[in-house]
């Protein structure tokens, strides 16, 4: 039953106008399906992260859940794709509304992750990743189950996909990025070729701190020794 369908019931029914009436909680609707705040978080930190790592760099664009248009006619009223995070080198770092491969140079992206869930997976694994290795060309694609933790990522060769192996960490290589994916407290992150988590911003802060405060201590404590043998901190 839709709800203005019932509502149409509720009004010809002169017994429910005394009544307080709630919606069926089964109500169809015509909404886009949204993604979850995990979706949503998780493509803002691999954003975060990557930007953060290369903060000095101008020559790339990073985004999540952006239209990509490539149709051959040059029409955005056919054929585009949101991939939920992807990565286009040698371009250059300024915002967009959406990417639109003919006014880019012809540039598709070099990496892209889609983040699984119940309703997306089957066309992730199957459609996108087709569409991504036949016609985009992209790399690299990896995709990442937050459920699950399944984590598996593809290199283009010789036109075709081939699965990229885990190392003993269980994290895949990215060539295009020259860093790690491997998954983090239930989230996926990028890690540095010596196997270094690479930060978001806030967390970089707060790692700061936390050095900060140790060199304190450490000061303190050293003080504290030159006092007890009768030298006064401040005179050195």
């Amino acid at each position: 039953m839709s709800y203005l369908q019932y509502v149409e019931i509720q009004d010809n029914d002169p017994a429910a106008e005394d009544e307080i009436v709630f919606p069926p909680s089964d109500l169809l609707s015509d909404e886009p399906q949204m993604e979850t705040e995990f979706h949503l978080r998780q493509m803002i930190l691999l954003i975060q992260c990557l930007e953060f790592w290369w903060q000095c760099r101008q020559d790339f664009y990073a985004c999540g859940n952006m239209t990509i248009y490539y149709s051959p006619q040059q029409r955005k009223s056919e054929q585009f794709r949101g991939p939920d995070f992807f990565v286009v080198l040698g371009t250059e770092r300024k915002p967009r509304k959406s990417w639109v491969v003919w006014e880019e140079e012809g540039k598709y992206p070099n990496l892209i992750v889609e983040i699984l869930s119940p309703a997306t997976a089957s066309t992730d694994r199957g459609l996108k990743k087709q569409i991504y290795q036949d016609i985009f060309r992209t790399p690299e694609y990896f995709w990442f189950d937050p459920a699950t933790h399944e984590l598996k990522g593809f290199q283009l060769m010789g036109g075709t996909y081939q699965q990229l192996q885990p190392d003993a960490q269980g994290w895949l290589w990215s060539q295009q990025l020259q860093l790690h994916l491997g998954v983090h407290q239930s989230q996926l992150r990028f890690f540095t070729p010596e196997g270094q988590l690479i930060s978001t911003p806030e967390e970089a802060v707060a790692e700061e701190r936390a050095r900060a405060e140790q060199e304190r201590e450490r000061a303190d404590r050293l003080a504290e020794k030159l006092r007890e043998l009768g030298i006064d901190p401040s005179q050195l």
